[in-house]
């Protein structure tokens, strides 16, 4: 897995001049999403937008640059206890690059 750069925060907080205490916590979120794989920001992303509520997911897709299409997957995935992902690998059967 290479590693991503770290995303810069687009939320209104984080783009004022004023330091402000969201932009420390949404800098840490960025930085941890940058380690994880493509489902794991995923779902790391949807369950902060959950637990945000209203709004969540357009903040989400604020503060760490994915889709909002991308995290109400994840939120599905979430919602269905991530049965239809695999275990053992990133990707489905047949996903990917082709050869």
């Amino acid at each position: 897995m290479s590693k991503l750069a770290i995303n810069q925060c687009l939320c209104p907080n984080c783009s004022q001049i004023e330091d402000h205490p969201d932009k420390k916590l949404h800098h840490q979120m960025n930085l941890l999403l940058s380690r994880l794989d493509e489902q794991q920001r995923r779902w790391y992303v949807a369950l902060e937008a959950q637990r945000i509520g209203h709004g969540g997911i357009k903040a989400m897709s604020l503060i760490s640059g994915l889709d909002e299409k991308t995290i109400h997957r994840g939120i599905e995935e979430l919602n269905e206890d991530l049965f239809s992902r695999p275990e053992d690998k990133i990707r489905l059967t047949g996903g990917g690059r082709k050869l």
